[in-house]
């Protein structure tokens, strides 16, 4: 079975080798207005900047909020004040199209996805010489900040029931061939009403090596696990398993476990069953330490399995796959058909 990741941050600064052997500095760019108007979408006011993307509240033609998320890379393009348009570089044309034919993977691997615990997109589409996908618009605030509010005062009940249903979410990427592979607090969003959602999967990550693309997923140290610092041909839903240890290791302790690379060498990490003993279970604290097991063969195996260890004796039947249908109903296939039209329009060169 083949999979494919997801790089999930929007902070993302690191781009296509080519356009860095170029000495292109990153470069400030400017947000599109508040009130600006493009493709029946009215945005309200930026979200978030990084290295990679702008997002946006909007307003969708209806009335309803909506996060309009625009492809901007700043080591290939430039929007100055006052332009709508981003100046590209006729050196940088193909690694930034090379770039948005990722944004646009991202945004086709997403659209097949239907489900609670994942962001959704509703629509995406071209505009101003880049590319904006349309998704679904949540209030709350991330786990990170969750943890830094509750630092060392979060009930097991509490995580057991947050992982849980995070769990269903990432039981569905998986089950769509699809490996996250930057899952960490700061990439889990809490609604108002604390049911969790994956948010934030950005372009699957590619860099440059000569002059052929080869996927390279992005990761945060601490949360990586033992196989982003090797061979690739080792990932899997055991990789993912790793970084979900890892934050909820984060949960207790307030700060990401060392880097799994450094633990290859010297590991100095405290297991969580001794580190934690007599305040919490000791079920839920082996848990923890299974999925931070160095060895991907004695971690959990898949999402399921981790969840069965969390859940204990809970009655797991609200945590099943969903069916085919509801994965890849007629709304998802008729996004992925226009994913396939833009794709091809990607590829081909600029007349």
């Amino acid at each position: 079975m083949r999979l494919y990741s997801l790089r999930a941050s929007l902070d993302n600064t690191d781009f296509p080798r080519r356009a860095r052997q170029q000495n292109m500095g990153q470069q400030a760019n400017t947000a599109l207005p508040d009130g600006f108007q493009i493709e029946g979408y009215t945005i309200i006011r930026q979200i978030s900047i990084g290295g990679f993307s702008i997002v946006y509240l909007a307003k969708d033609p209806s009335g309803q909020n909506v996060a309009l998320k625009e492809y901007l890379p700043n080591s290939l393009a430039l929007r100055r004040r006052g332009e709508i348009t981003p100046i590209i570089k006729p050196e940088y044309q193909d690694s930034f199209r090379y770039g948005l034919k990722c944004f646009f993977e991202e945004g086709r691997a997403l659209a097949r996805l239907s489900h609670p615990n994942v962001v959704r997109v509703f629509n995406f589409f071209r505009a101003n010489e880049t590319v904006y996908m349309v998704m679904q618009y949540e209030q709350g605030r991330t786990l990170q900040e969750f943890i830094k509010k509750h630092k060392g005062h979060i009930s097991e009940r509490f995580l057991r029931g947050i992982f849980v249903r995070l769990l269903n979410g990432l039981r569905v990427v998986h089950s769509n061939k699809l490996l996250h592979l930057d899952l960490k607090p700061s990439n889990i969003y809490l609604r108002q009403d604390n049911t969790p959602v994956l948010i934030d999967f950005g372009a699957v990550r590619q860099v440059l090596h000569t002059d052929s693309p080869v996927l390279k997923p992005m990761y945060t140290p601490g949360f990586a696990s033992p196989e982003h610092y090797g061979d690739r041909k080792n990932f899997g839903p055991w990789s993912d398993i790793y970084s979900i240890g890892a934050s909820l290791y984060t949960c207790l302790a307030g700060s990401p476990p060392p880097p799994a690379d450094e633990r290859q060498t010297r590991d100095t990490m405290q297991l969580a069953a001794k580190r934690w003993e007599g305040k919490h279970s000791e079920h839920f604290l082996n848990a923890i330490d299974d999925c931070l097991k160095l060895n991907h063969l004695l971690r959990p195996q898949s999402a399921y399995s981790l969840q069965k260890m969390l859940a204990e004796s809970t009655e797991l039947s609200d945590i099943s796959v969903p069916p085919e249908k509801s994965v890849w109903d007629g709304k998802r296939l008729e996004l992925g058909q226009k994913f396939e039209k833009i794709l091809k329009r990607i590829k081909s060169p600029t007349p």
